[in-house]
């Protein structure tokens, strides 16, 4: 005889988490002793029908001259059906997210898996967990509930703000790229802003995740906006030879336009012949009688250049973690805690000076140092083209 499982709401989860959102430092350490009893209590936790967040009155429009929606009208209509979150709203899901995050994470320790092995395999069931494990799923039982835990609020906080998607394409819609396509990738992109949203920053999720959108519609862009791809890392110098062009006007030498940038020659050359308009080779070619076109003109490629593809695929956490290269293992881990890289959240000047053995002005000083380091011309060059 199956034993029966506790069902928790999401208003005794708040509860719980409201309180020790009383000590946002402490948060993480009690609530993560509170997901490992709720573990080993089995303690399931209310999952939301997604209608619940719909308003089904703002669905009621009149038919416009009678004619059928586009697949992005009715996109549009989709999501204005769907109710905005305030800031607490925002700040008490993030926080159940977390909590389910956890509980995933000590399930997973349990059973010796990791999340790369059990992609794919639980399943989700958007309402209930009737059955959810009974469906083909390849997992254990507790680890597939965990799961469909987490993918059911990180779901939820994805399509509460997917106007977000729709509201930020505007800006690169004129393009000559699908708006569809835009907003698919910027849908995407909500998933990994919330995966990085914290809570404990007091920001609103639109303000952070507005840098996950641009990113994604910047990186579809630079990979589908043109009839004959340029390389990332060309697309971005030629960002910044434009603007020093503006600056210094059109008739500014290669070694004015590099020295302003902070790029080298060779790369302001590739830049500015790569922003050159792109034409047909089929295109003729010639005049009067003649029946050449472009493509029987053109000379052999230049196959001797010195610009390294590598960069093509180059993200800013490879240029952060370029530019921290060059500072000292203690300066290292100065940055990495203060900021939260490579951890679960920052630390203060307390806690890293605990960690050191040294004292608050110390940890201080190391900081200060660490960041004059990032700050100089040359590596700042690694991360620039993505601020």
């Amino acid at each position: 005889m199956t034993a029966t499982r506790t069902l928790k709401t999401l208003s005794d989860l708040d509860l719980m988490l409201d309180r020790l959102a009383d000590d946002p430092e402490g948060f993480a350490a009690k609530a993560k002793r509170r997901a490992q009893d709720w573990n080993r209590k089995e303690y399931d936790l209310e999952l939301r029908d997604p209608s619940s967040w719909k308003n089904a009155a703002s669905s009621a429009r009149p038919d416009r001259d009678n004619r059928v929606a586009s697949i992005e009208e009715q996109l549009r209509t989709e999501i204005d059906m769907i109710t905005i979150m305030d800031r607490e709203e925002e700040a008490r899901h993030a926080r159940r997210i977390e909590f389910a995050r956890l509980r995933l994470e000590h399930s997973l320790n349990r059973h010796r898996l990791t999340e790369e092995e059990i992609a794919g395999k639980a399943l989700y069931s958007p309402t209930t967990y009737r059955n959810v494990c009974e469906q083909n799923c390849e997992l254990p039982a507790e680890v597939c509930r965990r799961w469909v835990e987490l993918h059911h609020l990180r779901t939820e906080l994805v399509e509460r703000n997917l106007y977000l998607a729709v509201i930020n394409v505007e800006r690169y819609a004129h393009l000559g790229i699908a708006r569809l396509d835009l907003i698919q990738e910027g849908s995407a992109a909500l998933f990994r802003a919330v995966d990085g949203f914290d809570w404990r920053r007091g920001l609103l999720f639109r303000t952070y995740a507005v840098h996950w959108l641009n990113q994604a519609y910047r990186s579809y862009l630079y990979n589908n906006g043109q009839t004959v791809r340029v390389p990332v890392y060309l697309q971005k110098a030629m960002k910044h030879v434009r603007r020093a062009q503006n600056k210094l006007g059109p008739d500014a030498s290669i070694a004015a336009i590099a020295e302003e940038a902070d790029l080298g020659e060779h790369l302001v050359e590739s830049a500015l012949a790569a922003s050159r308009s792109t034409m047909s080779i089929d295109s003729p070619f010639g005049t009067g009688d003649s029946t050449n076109n472009l493509a029987e003109v053109l000379g052999a490629a230049d196959e001797s250049g010195v610009y390294s593809v590598t960069m093509e695929d180059s993200t800013l956490e490879d240029g952060i973690h370029g530019a921290m290269d060059r500072l000292s293992e203690r300066e290292r881990f100065v940055i990495e805690m203060r900021f939260g890289i490579n951890r679960e959240r920052e630390h203060t000047l307390s806690e890293v000076a605990k960690e050191l053995g040294v004292s608050l002005e110390r940890v201080r000083q190391i900081q200060v140092r660490a960041i004059n380091k990032m700050k100089t011309p040359g590596l700042r060059k690694a991360i620039d083209p993505f601020l």
